[in-house]
């Protein structure tokens, strides 16, 4: 038997198999944290109050592209021992769709900022308490199209208005996409609001793994009958 054959064969077992996973995770994690090191640290040390939500807005600019590269290092990356390059893909996929992720990331934020300055000085600007719950859901809304669009960007290339309409289009027409990644966006909510931004940053790559997963029937869909 050759080596070569010998590497093959361990590379196939099922203990390889989660090895490779969990390196692919911890790399992918590193990579991550490292694209968006600029704006994580500032945002720690940054105090929480009203008056900081658009620097909060500056220092998570990085987070779009960095999520596009997680999501397409961990969709085309084979988990096999033989042939591990969680890198490179990664590298590869912050390169070809940094700009398209800015693109549809950096407008949301915009949008979220304004929302949430405006919920936080409701009574400042003479809106009734009722208001918070349109406010919310347009927020919600904003948050999961962004979401469709991150994931779009990652893996297909379209122009950005239509990665946009995508995006809007598969909240309807994917009802379960949508409501797991709500599921997912209160989730890590409830991380950031218990513990910290720093340990949901510590599980990036775990939940863009699990932002992938249910993403999978709207990349099905997509590809289907959108792409040749």
């Amino acid at each position: 038997m050759s080596a070569a054959h010998a590497w093959r064969q361990f590379g196939d077992g099922p203990l390889s198999r989660a090895a490779s996973r969990v390196y692919i995770l911890l790399v992918v994690e590193l990579l991550f944290l490292l694209t968006t090191l600029p704006g994580l640290l500032p945002l720690l040390l940054l105090g929480r109050d009203p008056s900081n939500l658009p620097l909060v807005a500056l220092f998570l600019v990085p987070v779009g592209p960095a999520v596009s590269a997680a999501a397409y290092a961990l969709r085309h990356q084979r988990p096999d021992l033989t042939d591990l390059h969680p890198a490179a893909v990664f590298w590869r996929g912050y390169r070809t769709s940094v700009s398209g992720a800015l693109r549809v990331w950096v407008p949301a934020l915009l949008w979220l900022t304004v929302l949430a300055v405006n919920v936080a000085y409701l009574r400042t600007v003479g809106l009734p308490g009722w208001w918070v719950v349109p406010l919310a859901l347009i927020a919600v809304g904003v948050t999961l199209c962004a979401a469709n669009a991150l994931l779009i960007t990652a893996l297909f290339e379209f122009r950005t208005r239509d990665v946009l309409r995508l995006a809007v289009h598969f909240l309807l027409r994917t009802p379960g996409v949508t409501v797991g990644n709500a599921l997912l966006l209160a989730a890590a909510a409830g991380i950031t609001a218990v513990f910290s931004e720093a340990v949901l940053a510590m599980l990036a790559s775990v939940a863009v793994l699990a932002f992938l997963r249910v993403g999978d029937p709207m990349i099905h869909l997509i590809r289907k009958e959108f792409t040749a």
